[in-house]
């Protein structure tokens, strides 16, 4: 029996319902199909190579057939060997950019434009949409089902719990589990349970999905080619370094090039939780930072705010799943004892303090934060409720202090090849986090010769500086000799209040890119609406209310509507230059 089922068990409430325990027991038999198999070997379970794999290609050329037809049916004559590469990149920004993306993706369909794209690459928040859309095969001719379910009932608080369980049991438990499943539950209102890999045989109705994540260490410490993670249903790996292993095997033991045990895939739930936990870099929390903290921030500090927001996003979450009137009011309560401690004013205190005994102070103030949870749920009321949120306090408040995000076993272990940076060949483990960090939009697994992209259609709902991903991808694009479109600078000026639409030509083998701000100067009279629009819809909030739902899906809509002709003349010239390439190739 499971943690969550013992614990239902000892208080007494056996109430656990037939779709729960159906969860539950699909869940299990996953890990047991992937995990059962034991020790294998396999001469070159690692791929280094910087060409695409056989199950991407094979996918590629079939998709081609797909997009031809769309292309003749806009008058845009070319043959299957002059398709072009369009590849749409869908930016980071929480549930403001994955209830962007359906509305962008809806209205694609509906202009006959969806079935153009052969590519689909996320980060971060888009990549809550992708997983979510991906789980249904026929999801390109199925948008109005998809979009509807971001209306749909939600998770019951107990199937997400029975998932947790399950995962709670695996060596590599993390916060990354529990910020998944309480995304997924709470924000895309479903739990899908499958990997990844599965989606390697399906039909070619859909663009071929590439999910960006970094890697923590390198990051913040190592060469630029160990930073960038790109997966995909057929290959996981370090898009720089040109080095893969199959997406089944993500998470399994290798050393020195050998897989040593085949383990279980992660799936789609905890995967979301990888790509959007922005939450797990120091550079995030910072921005939570209390105006009257103005000491220097040591590490205890850090440590201090790291339990102070995550444990507010986690009962902010956990607010979105839970329907009870009486719980949400304790949450409620439970937020603002939190919320208060944090912003009472110790400046005078703090400054008193040596270096010494200050950390002292935020060790002890970690704890008591940690300790208003555990006393708070205490106190709950005996019932189905304080079983659930005594279960899931139990397994995160250890979790919060250990701060652990997405730990996966790495499988460049002492690999042997001169191109592999210390920060990964030297660490049994490594750490995936959100790509968003770096670039808050997927352009590096789109660059160069590889995927040869002509056209990328780049949607941009990041909160940030505006042009901004599209800089640091120029400078990214450079570091690693790859081409990449002429920004012209006077344009950065309109970051304040943004056009809905900019083209940046590509000649040769730079790409085009088409950038599509989600806010912008057709939805907003000014440069003070724009922020204003931001502000409300800010990446780190509870989850939106249907009304806020309706107005990004009916935004993004209305962008792709307006700019159809120019995403037309795009694709068009998209195909010319593809034509052009297969001439010059003859």
């Amino acid at each position: 029996m499971n943690a969550w089922a013992n614990m239902q068990t000892q208080t007494g409430n056996t109430a656990f319902s037939a779709q729960g325990l159906g969860l539950l027991l699909l869940i299990s038999g996953l890990q047991a199909g992937t995990s059962m198999m034991g020790n294998i070997t396999s001469e070159k379970p690692i791929r280094h190579s910087p060409s695409l794999c056989v199950g991407e290609q094979q996918y590629v050329e079939r998709r081609k057939e797909v997009i031809l037809r769309a292309l003749n049916s806009l008058q845009i004559n070319c043959t299957v060997d002059s398709v072009p590469h369009i590849a749409l990149a869908a930016s980071g920004g929480g549930q403001r950019a994955a209830v962007a993306l359906m509305g962008f993706l809806y209205q694609l369909e509906k202009e006959a434009l969806l079935d153009t794209l052969l590519y689909i690459g996320g980060v971060s928040g888009s990549t809550w949409s992708m997983a979510s859309l991906y789980s249904d095969p026929q999801w390109s001719a199925n948008m109005d089902e998809a979009v509807s379910r971001l209306s749909g009932p939600g998770v019951e608080l107990e199937h997400a719990l029975a998932w947790l369980a399950e995962r709670s049991k695996e060596e590599h438990f993390s916060l990354t589990d529990i910020w998944g499943v309480l995304t997924s539950a709470g924000i895309m209102k479903q739990l899908d349970p499958r990997p990844l890999s599965g989606e390697a045989n399906r039909s070619v109705t859909n663009p071929y999905p590439i999910y960006c994540a970094i890697e923590k260490h390198c990051f913040s410490n190592g060469p630029l080619g160990g930073k960038w993670f790109e997966m995909s249903p057929h290959e996981a790996g370090f898009t720089e370094l040109n080095l893969f292993v199959e997406t089944s095997l993500l998470g399994s033991t290798f050393q020195n090039g050998e897989l040593e045990e085949k383990k279980a895939e992660m799936d789609m739930i905890k995967l979301q939780g990888v790509l959007g936990s922005a939450l797990a870099h120091e550079e995030t929390l910072m921005e939570g930072l209390p105006s009257w903290l103005t000491v220097p921030i040591d590490e205890a500090a850090e440590k201090y705010l790291h339990v102070y927001i995550v444990l507010t996003n986690l009962i902010t979450l956990t607010s979105s799943i839970i329907k009870d009137p009486a719980a949400l009011s304790e949450l409620g309560q439970l937020q603002k004892i939190l919320h208060d401690k944090v912003n009472r004013n110790e400046s005078v205190l703090l400054e008193s303090l040596c270096s010494e005994n200050r950390t002292n102070l935020f060790q002890q103030w970690s704890l008591d934060l940690v300790g208003v949870v555990e006393s708070w749920g205490q106190r709950l009321e005996d019932g189905p409720i304080k079983t659930s949120i005594s279960f899931l306090t139990n397994q995160a408040l250890p979790l919060v202090l250990k701060w652990e995000w997405g730990t996966t076993s790495n499988f460049l272990y002492q690999f042997q090849n001169a191109s592999v940076p210390d920060c990964l060949q030297s660490k049994e483990q490594f750490h995936l986090i959100d790509a968003g960090l770096l670039i808050n939009m997927p352009y590096p697994s789109f660059l160069g010769d590889k995927r040869d992209i002509d056209l990328m259609i780049a949607l941009e709902s990041s909160a940030g500086i505006m042009f901004q991903t599209l800089t640091l991808a120029r400078d990214y694009a450079a570091e690693v000799q790859k081409p990449f479109p002429h920004i012209d600078q006077k344009i950065l000026e309109e970051r304040d209040w943004p056009k809905d639409c900019y083209v940046f030509e590509g000649t040769e083998k730079e790409p085009t890119i088409v950038y599509m701000p989600l806010f912008n100067r057709r939805n907003c009279k000014d440069a003070e609406e724009f922020k204003a629009k931001m502000k409300m819809f800010s990446t780190f909030q509870r989850p939106f209310s249907q009304e806020k739902i309706d107005f990004l899906l009916d935004t993004a809509k209305t962008n792709i509507k307006n700019n159809r002709e120019i995403l037309l003349r795009e694709i068009n010239k998209a195909a010319l230059r593809r034509m052009s390439k297969m001439m010059g190739q003859v």
